[in-house]
């Protein structure tokens, strides 16, 4: 009589998961694209987003091949490398941005500081000439005027008020037939800025551009 047999186990084994590579590549793919735009100035403005998605999708690749789910540890690890090299150009570029646009508020400032700042300025004529013809500028609300006037003393002297940048400012004397010496002097603030000397008849002392 033939015994009967052991009834037959079939195991059945469960499929092996696919590796989870996907957010490495992401990172990978998002810090080299970060990367590039980064050293462009203007348009690298759209670095930063994609840079720090790279750092973090890069990040979560690396944990995920450590822990045996992704098959891609140097892929993920260089989005890593290529996403903070990215987010660094970054930085220097908003540091550099930074300094320009602070150094453009100061030149500003400082420009309407000039524009509303009121100073002295004093022409003055000296010399030993009996007469001489005398042209000077003088200015009023920003616009400037020549002026004559005919002198048979020295030393003669007119001080003025001028608000904002100074630029394009003369005096100048002639001595007459007679002849002598003239000389002109600018100065503003009390710093002598201008000064010249003529000597005999007809001559021309000049003092401009302060």
């Amino acid at each position: 009589m033939a015994l009967p047999q052991p009834p037959t186990t079939h195991h059945q084994h469960a499929a092996p998961r696919p590796p989870r590579n996907g957010l490495g590549t992401a990172g990978f793919v998002l810090g080299l694209v970060g990367l590039l735009f980064s050293f462009i100035p203007v348009i690298g403005v759209v670095a930063w987003p994609l840079v720090i998605l790279g750092l973090v999708l890069g990040g979560i690749g690396v944990a995920r091949a450590l822990g045996g789910a992704a098959t891609n540890k140097g892929l993920a690890i260089a989005g890593v490398v290529l996403s903070a090299v990215g987010l660094v150009i970054c930085i220097v570029w908003l540091a550099a941005f930074g300094k320009a646009a602070s150094d453009t508020k100061d030149t500003l400032d400082d420009l309407s500081r000039q524009a509303n700042k009121e100073s002295k300025v004093v022409y003055e004529i000296t010399g030993d000439a009996k007469r001489a013809t005398i042209t000077f500028t003088t200015y009023s609300e920003g616009n400037s005027t020549n002026n004559q006037e005919e002198v048979d003393k020295l030393p003669w002297t007119k001080e003025l008020t001028v608000k904002g940048l100074l630029s394009g400012g003369s005096v100048a004397a002639m001595t007459g037939a007679d002849g002598g010496s003239v000389t002109c002097k600018i100065t503003v603030d009390g710093v002598e800025r201008k000064t010249a000397t003529a000597t005999g008849p007809g001559a021309v002392a000049t003092c401009a551009n302060f």
